[in-house]
């Protein structure tokens, strides 16, 4: 693992060393060589025509030369011999990097694919790339975090994650987007935006987005990895409730009766309502959320401390654990966004569009997204994950 490379963040000055020095990896701010400003899903710089790689273990996207050898490229900062993704070709266009010695020439978030649809088929081609996209961003923001990222196909077997991307047949069975055993399914045709705001509408959902999907169900994978057999099981069932109640019952319940009428007290969303474990899913994905865009908002220089907007800050007595020394960081990080997305949905509206974040936090909210922080700081400590 090559360190943190300086300037991913050094021009980001003081709002940044006053939160959580991980959301430093979720910077999406990149400068070619040249100066250029080059963005997480280019494979090109458009001014100096340098190729470009996304190095996911350094977390910055970086201008290539030729290496020795045919078919090898070397980046800035790094001796070692790195090859283009093998899908960087393909429809997806991957433009991650992997290490010239990989036998199947693919990167580290191309390798979680067990199961793609026909490429075929010119729609699921298209449907493909959309979720590769998505994918992509979301791996290099676990990746960010510290967090376990490996191929149950290729590397970890027992514990490991991978994907099945799918389309249902004409006559054949449903593919439903879910999670089982660190397997995500993803029904490909969510990447159909009319299909999915049609979804969308009918399941009353105020958001529905590809990298939503991803954050989600990569929730419900950390919650086995994280959560279960370990000393943070029973911290969980008090904040978030007992997740051995029956996941049927909860299901039947929820699609016959709807959510409580009060659920905007307590949760982030109504489907989180349903049992725990769509409770710790649907709050994992909203601080997935947090971090990610707060850190490209940063990046581009956007300060929470220079907007005109009047919030009730939240303070420690919302917090999981009010007494926790780094918790002054996660309170700059869910204010500052705040504040943010105050400014976000109001520029949405004025664009005709609805809002950029359609939810809003209570202090049962930010408990969990606290306990989640916790979570997630703990794990960059156990070498066993």
């Amino acid at each position: 693992m090559h360190e943190l490379q300086e300037p991913l963040h050094k021009d980001l000055g003081t709002p940044l060393e006053r939160l959580d020095l991980r959301v430093a990896r979720h910077v999406r701010s990149y400068r070619c060589r040249c100066g250029n400003r080059i963005f997480f899903r280019n494979t090109l710089c458009l001014a100096c025509q340098s190729q470009l790689g996304y190095l996911a273990d350094d977390g910055r996207l970086a201008a290539l030369d030729p290496g020795s050898a045919p078919d090898t490229w070397r980046a800035d900062g790094r001796s070692d011999v790195l090859k283009f993704c093998a899908n960087r070709e393909s429809p997806a266009i991957c433009n991650w990097m992997t290490d010239a010695h990989h036998s199947d020439g693919y990167c580290i978030a191309c390798r979680l694919n067990r199961t793609i649809c026909d490429l075929g088929d010119a729609d699921n081609a298209r449907y493909w790339a959309k979720l590769e996209i998505a994918k992509r961003r979301v791996v290099s923001e676990l990746l960010g975090f510290g967090l376990p990222v490996r191929s149950k196909v290729h590397e970890d077997p027992e514990r490991g994650l991978m994907f099945d991307l799918l389309r249902s047949r004409a006559g054949g069975p449903q593919v439903m987007t879910g999670h089982a055993n660190g397997l995500i399914t993803i029904n490909v045709e969510e990447a159909d935006d009319a299909k999915r705001e049609h979804m969308r509408f009918q399941m009353r959902e105020p958001y529905r987005t590809l990298v939503g999907h991803f954050r989600h169900e990569v929730g419900h994978y950390y919650w086995d990895r994280l959560i279960w057999n370990t000393a943070w099981l029973e911290p969980f069932r008090q904040i978030f409730g007992d997740e051995r109640a029956s996941y049927s019952e909860a299901l039947k319940r929820n699609y016959e009766q709807g959510p409580p009428a009060d659920w905007a007290t307590s949760y982030v969303s109504s489907y989180a309502t349903m049992h725990p474990w769509e409770d710790w899913a649907e709050t994992w994905a909203h601080y997935l959320h947090m971090a990610d865009s707060l850190g490209t908002a940063m990046g581009f220089g956007i300060d929470a401390t220079n907007l005109q907007c009047d919030i009730e800050p939240f303070s420690r007595d919302a917090l999981y654990a009010p007494d926790d020394p780094q918790a002054d960081g996660l309170l700059a990080l869910l204010n500052g966004w705040i504040e943010i997305v105050m400014v976000l949905n109001e520029m949405a509206h004025s664009m005709g569009q609805p809002d950029f974040y359609p939810f809003v936090m209570c202090k049962p909210v930010v408990a969990k997204l606290h306990f989640i922080h916790l979570v997630v700081a703990d794990a960059r400590t156990r070498p066993e994950l």
